[in-house]
């Protein structure tokens, strides 16, 4: 393996390649963000349909976010070891079954079955444009470059909002999860004819080179010996797990059941607060400030996020309700930051396996946090608590507890 930089990204492929390259890329990692928002607006009407407690709800979400996550250490490898092209190519297939299994799923273990295949075969989603950034973009642009393509794929989670909930009342929630099958499809066909740079694409490594898959795990854990990684994962494991929990899970069903919002209604305001999270991240990429400023930045706005969601816990009123979704969207950005940090932290020949490390705490936090909240809302509602003020004050908790530990763990020095 070797730890040697490429050359710099011009040499490699003109600009107007690279784009089209990563925007063939950044289509599948849309369809990903469709896919993780799902459930906000289909929840009610799949749990009214197939009898779904808030707990088993909770779950349902969780499952695409645990097989997202827990397949980020083999797809960091085989990127490293296989390249972009072929990763994505053999992975992506699997949400296209994973989505038409759900839109025929009869009973609600089938439905998890369709769920944890969407979320394997979009695990490499994120990760391959990141690593291409990484490898074909210059150094200075990774930050600001990454948060454009995150806002270009908040396309897909636009569409999980007044479209669906349009969709869902017109037809069935069954055809949400066809039509991002058809969808799905049509991305890997625009991977498949467009990922085709001479360089890079296939293989990271002659095959004489090319290490082990066993060897290249055990590089892989090898990170988290790094004093900084523990710090890291925790953080990791929250920062996103607070937006997608709230605006992918437990927005349509408390703007409906709280304050009697119709599903289109619930729609429009997920609708916004997406609009919201997609200036975001470009904004954020844009203001790096990078060094100590970069990780007070991400300490005060998880503070600051987890407040919102204990206010909204709390407060009973509509119109505060949406007006602090909205603004959680516009705040969303502020874990782009981590993928500048990451970038810093480790060197170049492991970048992959490291931002694999971190993809797999966030998405496994998202489950963690999906799961945890259902747990706390169907506890709750056992003992006369309204279940989405334990279910947010549980996110709130979370994030906290999150910050705290990448506040007072070990953490990278490089400025």
């Amino acid at each position: 393996m070797s730890s040697a930089p490429p050359p710099p990204a011009s040499t490699h492929l003109p600009p107007r390649v690279a784009w089209a390259i990563l925007l063939a890329l950044a289509s599948g990692f849309t369809l990903s963000q469709s896919f993780r928002t799902v459930a906000a607006i289909m929840g009610p009407p799949l749990a009214g349909e197939l009898h779904l407690s808030p707990q088993q709800l909770g779950l349902w979400a969780a499952a695409y976010h645990f097989s997202f996550g827990i397949m980020q250490l083999v797809m960091g490898v085989s990127i490293d070891l296989f390249g972009i092209r072929r990763t994505i190519l053999a992975a992506f297939p699997m949400a296209v079954l994973g989505a038409a299994v759900s839109a025929v799923a009869p009973n609600y273990t089938v439905l998890l079955l369709g769920q944890m295949l969407i979320g394997t075969g979009c695990a490499p989603a994120f990760l391959v444009c990141t690593v291409f950034i990484a490898k074909y973009f210059a150094p200075q642009r990774f930050t600001a470059t990454s948060g454009l393509i995150m806002s270009i794929s908040g396309l897909g989670v636009l569409a999980t909002a007044t479209p669906l909930a349009w969709l869902i009342e017109v037809s069935h929630w069954r055809w949400g999860f066809g039509v991002l099958a058809i969808a799905s499809a049509a991305a890997w066909v625009a991977m498949w004819w467009l990922v085709r740079a001479p360089r890079g694409m296939g293989t990271t490594q002659p095959a004489a080179e090319r290490q082990s898959v066993g060897a290249a795990m055990r590089d892989l854990l090898r990170l988290f010996a790094l004093p900084h990684t523990a710090g890291l994962v925790a953080y990791a494991a929250v920062a996103y797990a607070g937006f997608i929990t709230l605006r992918g899970l437990w927005l349509g069903p408390l703007l409906v059941e709280r304050h009697g919002f119709s599903l289109v209604q619930s729609g429009n305001v997920a609708f916004v607060m997406t609009l919201a999270s997609m200036v975001s991240p470009a904004i954020f990429g844009r203001i790096d400030p990078g060094g100590a400023k970069r990780i007070r930045w991400l300490l005060v706005f998880a503070v600051i996020a987890a407040l919102m969601l204990g206010v909204m816990g709390l407060v009973h009123v509509a119109w505060v309700d949406v007006l602090l979704a909205i603004a959680y969207g516009a705040l969303s950005g502020y874990g782009l930051l981590q993928y500048g940090y990451v970038r810093d932290a480790y060197p170049e020949h492991v970048r992959g396996r490291a931002l694999s490390l971190f993809t797999m705490a966030m998405f496994l936090g998202i489950a963690l946090m999906q799961w945890a909240s259902g747990l706390a809302a169907s506890v709750a509602a056992r003992w006369g608590v309204e279940p989405f003020t334990a279910a947010l004050l549980t996110m709130g908790a979370m994030l906290l507890l999150g910050a705290l530990a990448f506040w007072k763990l070990p953490r990278n020095s490089t400025p």
